[in-house]
């Protein structure tokens, strides 16, 4: 089976209201730590050994170093990268997670160079994350991928 091609499928039984904040939980805390701190570790503790990401950002590999490598990118280009969940959105074991990234350019990034005093950019998104035993195991995802090189000066502007 491609997994490319696998569709998200819900449980019959929907997950106890304590465990779908847990989930929540999950998503917010490994966001914080490997988005907004940096904490590379953060791939470790919360993916799962077999994490599948459908949708790797930045042509990261599908696995947890992908994760790793993606926001090592980030934060080398965006020192004060900030992700913050705008909403999140938790039934059986998938949460959803629509959110507003924000930072300062000061290293290249994806081939475009950071002016001298820098440039503030926002990437917005859209993540749905399946969780097992606390642990994220499946990210699908949607980045406005566009909208940042538009941002950075690595894309025309919109007409």
């Amino acid at each position: 089976m491609n997994t490319t091609d696998r569709t998200l499928t819900r449980n019959s039984q929907s997950a106890p209201s304590e465990q779908l904040d847990r989930n929540k939980e999950t998503v917010r805390a490994f966001i914080d730590a490997l988005f907004t701190k940096g904490d590379l570790g953060a791939v470790d503790e919360y993916l799962a050994e077999d994490f599948l990401n459908h949708d790797p950002p930045f042509g990261a590999s599908a696995d947890r170093e992908g994760m790793r490598a993606a926001s090592a990118l980030i934060r080398t280009a965006f020192p004060d990268w900030h992700s913050e969940p705008d909403l999140l959105i938790a039934e059986d074991d998938l949460v959803v997670e629509h959110f507003a990234a924000t930072g300062t350019q000061r290293g290249e990034i994806l081939g475009v160079p950071a002016p001298a005093e820098g440039r503030s950019a926002t990437l917005r998104g859209i993540n749905i994350f399946r969780i097992r035993d606390e642990r994220i195991v499946e990210r699908w995802g949607r980045l406005d991928e566009l909208g940042f090189m538009r941002q950075l000066g690595g894309a025309p502007a919109q007409e």
